[in-house]
């Protein structure tokens, strides 16, 4: 089975087949950096993370380019807010963006552009337009993007122009909210915007058509034709994107003459009680918010468990049932990387290289069906267990080599580079082991005095604690105990 992927504009699974042999250009739509990053931005970055690795360990050379808008009506807003120069304020927050995707294993894009550093593209790109007829000129720095000569537009969401609202990145010509009356259509969107009564002149570059800064959508296009070039095989970015910002960008690069996308791909939101996460709404949950009280790596799962184009809906119970099942993970590998020392320690190498099991490759390319490839980790874990309780050491590797495999494809490999034996943040397994392993050293003296009644009672209060105590010819061996979840 082929790689498969669900194409927004096609509203269908096609088979994927990039544009260059063995090579994928991928564009992702990347942060807005007016403010420090909650758990719903990175469940984009986290979704396409696991493209990006599913297309590598399935022999593509992947070139990915995921931006930064660092110039924004909301930027200039909340930096003037806080009494602090517009640049500086999207700096410090595009560092929090980077230390967030870092938290959690995303791997670093092949670019990262921003915005200012392309403005020359993105001239060049509008005069082309302007040329074409495709857009106008409204004012002095004020160029807008005319939908009615491009016959395709609202092609992408499947919208005839005369169903839209009104471009919502408009202002009239006093600076007030409003439609600006010298569009020819309220739906034509700005490519480029003429400065605003009150915005610092740092905000603003000077153009054929006048002083102003780029409007969201062309910065888009110019910065994914300046890495991937005038056609590329996959768009992402999150389902809020596809209208108005991703049905712009489609029709000014098409109408300009490039081919653009030619796949489609959208990740489903983050969601409480139903509604879209947001800090406008309130019910953002802070990076490191989150990262103060739980594990990275449990993070990370929990982005990762569900379906890319699916909603994650957010509870108080999603990170409680991601720890549970992560140190399941987890605590076996520990105790199979011990136990097969003696036939032969698992390095990254092989895990690198070994054939991923053959139900795991199917659901991965079933449009990144990562519940079904759970799936198959899990029985893969339950005959790794089984293993190793009938020490069947060549098994245990086995199993070890194979899911370590699978759990690097969606970057959770518990002995990987990032997450070494526990995770990234170790100070939870670092308490616990140390509790747990002063309880054995008591147990342990307990038994040697056949004193058995505090031994046994030390062992049931470690049972009542969630924590498993196994004496073998090898030694005590300890380990979490797995959930009613798990066992499903």
């Amino acid at each position: 089975m082929s790689l498969c992927l669900f194409d927004s504009t096609t509203r269908q699974v096609r088979d994927f087949v990039p544009l260059v042999p063995g090579e994928v250009g991928i564009y992702l739509c990347g942060a807005t950096v007016q403010g420090s990053p909650h758990i719903g931005h990175l469940r984009s970055a986290v979704a396409f993370d696991v493209l990006v690795r599913w297309l590598g360990r399935s022999g593509y050379h992947v070139t990915l380019v995921r931006n930064v808008t660092d110039i924004e009506d909301k930027i200039l807003a909340k930096s003037a807010d806080a009494g602090q120069p517009w640049w500086a304020w999207a700096m410090h927050n595009e560092r929090a963006f980077t230390a967030a995707y870092d938290a959690v294993g995303v791997t670093p894009p092949s670019y990262e552009p921003r915005a200012t550093g392309h403005v020359p593209e993105m001239i060049e790109l509008m005069q082309r337009l302007v040329v074409a007829g495709h857009a106008y000129v409204a004012g002095d720095g004020d160029v807008y993007f005319d939908v009615r000569s491009y016959p395709a537009y609202g092609a992408l969401t499947n919208q005839r122009v005369e169903d839209m609202v009104p471009a919502p990145d408009t202002a009239a010509i006093d600076g007030t909210e409003g439609v600006d009356e010298r569009k020819r259509d309220p739906r034509d969107f700005a490519l480029w915007k003429a400065p605003k009564p009150g915005e610092p002149a740092t905000a603003s570059w000077s153009t054929p058509f006048g002083r102003g800064r780029p409007g969201w959508h062309l910065e888009c296009s110019a910065m994914a034709q300046r890495y991937l070039g005038d056609e590329f095989d996959i768009h992402g970015g999150g389902l809020d994107l596809r209208f108005p910002h991703h049905e712009n960008e489609q029709a000014q690069s098409r109408a300009a003459g490039l081919g653009f996308a030619r796949y489609w791909l959208h990740n489903g939101w983050v969601t409480q009680g139903g509604s879209k996460m947001s800090k406008s709404l309130g019910n953002g949950l802070l990076v490191t918010e989150v990262l103060a009280h739980s594990r990275a790596v449990v993070l990370r799962y929990a982005m990762t468990a569900v379906q890319y184009g699916s909603m994650l809906e957010w509870t108080d119970d999603t990170l409680r049932e991601a720890e549970a099942t992560w140190d399941r993970l987890a605590g076996f590998v520990t105790r199979a990387a011990e136990a097969v020392e003696v036939v032969g320690a698992v390095d990254d190498d092989e895990v690198a290289k070994v054939d991923l099991p053959a139900e795991f490759a199917a659901a991965m390319d079933d449009d990144l069906n990562v519940p079904a490839a759970l799936a198959v980790v899990h029985e893969w874990l339950r005959a790794g267990n089984t293993a190793l309780a009938e020490q069947d050491l060549r098994a245990v590797r086995a199993a070890l080599v194979r899911l370590r495999a699978m759990l690097d494809v969606l970057g959770l490999d518990p002995a990987g580079p990032q997450w070494g034996s526990r995770g990234d943040d170790d100070r939870y397994a670092r308490a616990l082991g140390a509790v747990v392993t002063a309880e054995l050293v008591a147990r342990a003296a307990a038994r040697a005095s056949r004193d058995f009644a505090t031994s046994d009672a030390i062992r049931d209060r470690l049972a009542a604690a969630g924590v498993v105590v196994e004496d073998s010819p090898a030694g005590t061996r300890w380990s979490l105990a797995a959930t009613q979840e798990d066992e499903n």
